[in-house]
């Protein structure tokens, strides 16, 4: 087997993984839903540490909304919405439908955060923000923030419009390339 059937076979598993823990949130998708879960794990080839799945079910110059999930251990690491094409950036809303969401972004940091990400010296903002089933927390353009699931979690993104390919990430090393 090729490095390139390996990673197809990769990509497929944790497509149909992430389909069925939608699955488990009530969520339902269509056969082309399913089909187009995207698999981001960051150029870092640690998915099981770093990484999240999405469904994106509209993205258009006003609106955007996707569904995202974390396997037990995921971080989606430290990034910024910056400024594009005249806007200020993209505004999102992340609210918690399954699992609990630790959710670091400016403020006073934790004293003994929950999570401990691949490569801790690219994380700049450590405040803590514990988000449960049904809560939600809304992070301005132009604001740092990671979050991570130690057991896992389904979280809906509600933004204006998703540009993720203009993403800043912290770390050098990552690659986000939707």
């Amino acid at each position: 087997m090729t490095i390139q059937q390996r990673r197809s076979d990769e990509q497929a598993a944790a497509q149909e993984r992430a389909a069925q823990t939608l699955a488990g949130a009530g969520i339902v998708l269509t056969a082309d839903e399913r089909r187009q879960i995207e698999v981001a794990e960051f150029g870092l080839g640690r998915p099981a540490e770093t990484g999240l799945q999405l469904v994106t079910y509209v993205n258009t110059e006003r609106c955007c909304a996707k569904e995202l999930v974390l396997f037990p251990g995921q971080t989606c690491p430290e990034h910024l919405h910056p400024p594009f094409d005249g806007t200020p950036g993209k505004e999102e809303t992340f609210r918690v439908r399954q699992g609990i969401v630790y959710l670091y972004v400016p403020g006073t940091p934790a004293s003994d955060p929950v999570a401990r990400p691949y490569r801790p010296d690219h994380y700049t903002v450590w405040h803590e923000v514990v988000l449960h089933p049904g809560e939600q927390y809304t992070i301005p353009p132009m604001t740092k923030h990671w979050f991570h699931a130690p057991d896992g979690a389904v979280v809906s993104e509600f933004s204006t419009q998703s540009r993720d390919e203009f993403d800043v990430f912290t770390d050098p090393l990552i690659v986000r390339v939707p």
